[in-house]
């Protein structure tokens, strides 16, 4: 009996895994492979996931012609080879995907900084963290992502990852419910609503990677449970963790040389990936931050919301949607310029100093190279983000101090 239901448990498992389920999902919602092109069924080839570079695998053919056929009909119909036959879900499920991706969260959580509560925005950049977590997983785990055929691909930046667990499913999740638990404690909304919306936003952006054809349904699963688990264990400590963060002498020592070593000792792989810099980005987003708020409570002016908490935030009115509209605007150009500054300055001494050429990108994708730029491009973004953007508003008068909304 015990062999018996392991055996169950296991074929359930291999079910969750299998890439005909999500090519199933896909079909159901409209998703199919161009019959024209028999990318997915008749030219026999697919992709190595996990592989740095798209590697052809033959599966078994009898005629060597069957694979010239294959390749003269990719050449005779280019250009997407899927068809859409809802566009509903097509635009749904893609937007949802952008929902996870890390140039959502650099736009999305300064914004909560801006307009609404920097508390909030600590508390939800404390928790991007869980990203490493699973990026790191990845590439110990080295588990594939679905192939195709009979999967359709509709993402190739981040093909060459490995898949199990999904970041995406994770730092949805994280995020939707780290700001569900942490807002009601600052101001007054129906928790139920707020509830109903953490589940729809974290569920879309779940199913996103089913139909973009980049995970296992037990891919997803596992990042869902992944982030309960960690939520579950430190929520207990998001108080001690934030007031040590603020107040401890040795917080922006730790802000910095922490993430800074975790982004060296990224697990090495045997190709090239793009999860190490990806990892560094959120590191380094994530350690200037920390400083900043550090250095805004030194200050004596963190621009948190006034309490007693939870407080009542005022309506919604026109002039506020205004200003909270141009307060992004003029945030996210300063961030862009940052960006752009110091990723243009920082490419060039560190290729001078290691004699490479700025314009070479596989020396770009060097450690040594890859990960100091990228670490002190987004450090100084999240820099600007916690200390700078505020004062500006203050100057151009787009901030009121005794109301954020």
């Amino acid at each position: 009996a015990g062999w018996a239901r392991k055996l169950k448990m296991w074929g359930f498992i291999s079910y969750l895994n299998s890439p005909e389920l999500v090519a199933s999902f896909q079909r159901c919602c409209g998703l199919v492979p161009r019959e024209t092109c028999s990318y997915g069924s008749r030219n026999g080839l697919v992709h190595s996931n996990g592989s740095g570079k798209d590697v052809p695998v033959t599966i078994h053919r009898r005629k060597a012609e069957q694979v010239l056929d294959a390749f003269l009909c990719v050449q005779e119909h280019p250009g997407p080879h899927y068809e859409v036959r809802n566009w509903l879900f097509y635009f749904l499920f893609l937007t949802s995907a952008t929902l996870g991706h890390e140039v959502f969260y650099i736009t999305f959580l300064p914004c909560i900084h801006w307009n609404l509560d920097p508390f909030l925005c600590r508390r939800l950049v404390n928790v991007w963290v869980v990203m490493y977590i699973g990026q790191v997983m990845k590439d110990i785990l080295k588990l594939p992502r679905p192939p195709s055929p009979p999967v359709v691909k509709l993402e190739t930046r981040v093909d060459a990852e490995y898949g199990m667990p999904s970041t995406h499913a994770m730092a949805a999740t994280a995020i939707s419910f780290t700001l569900l638990l942490s807002a009601q404690e600052r101001v007054k909304f129906p928790f139920e609503l707020g509830l109903i919306v953490a589940v729809v936003l974290s569920a879309l952006v779940c199913l996103s990677r089913l139909y973009t054809g980049m995970h296992s349904a037990l891919d997803v699963i596992c990042g869902v449970v992944i982030s309960a688990v960690i939520m579950a264990v430190s929520y207990p400590y998001w108080g001690t963790i934030d007031y040590l963060q603020l107040h401890n002498p040795l917080s922006p020592v730790v802000g910095v040389v922490l993430p800074l070593f975790l982004s060296y000792k990224y697990p090495e792989l045997d190709h090239y990936s793009t999860t190490r810099g990806d990892t560094t980005v959120i590191l380094a987003c994530c350690s200037g931050c920390s400083v900043g708020y550090w250095v805004n409570e030194r200050l004596g002016l963190t621009f948190d919301l006034a309490g007693p908490f939870p407080v009542t935030l005022p309506p919604l009115t026109l002039v506020a949607l205004g200003l909270g509209v141009v307060r992004f605007l003029v945030g996210l150009g300063m961030l862009v310029l940052t960006r752009q500054t110091v990723r243009w300055a920082s490419l060039r001494v560190l290729c001078r100093i290691n004699g490479a050429s700025v314009s070479d990108v596989e020396a770009r994708r060097r450690k040594e190279i890859e990960v100091p730029y990228k670490f002190s491009t987004y450090v100084a973004i999240g820099l600007v983000n916690s200390i700078l953007v505020n004062r500006v508003y203050v100057m151009m008068g787009l901030w009121d101090l005794g109301n954020s909304v």
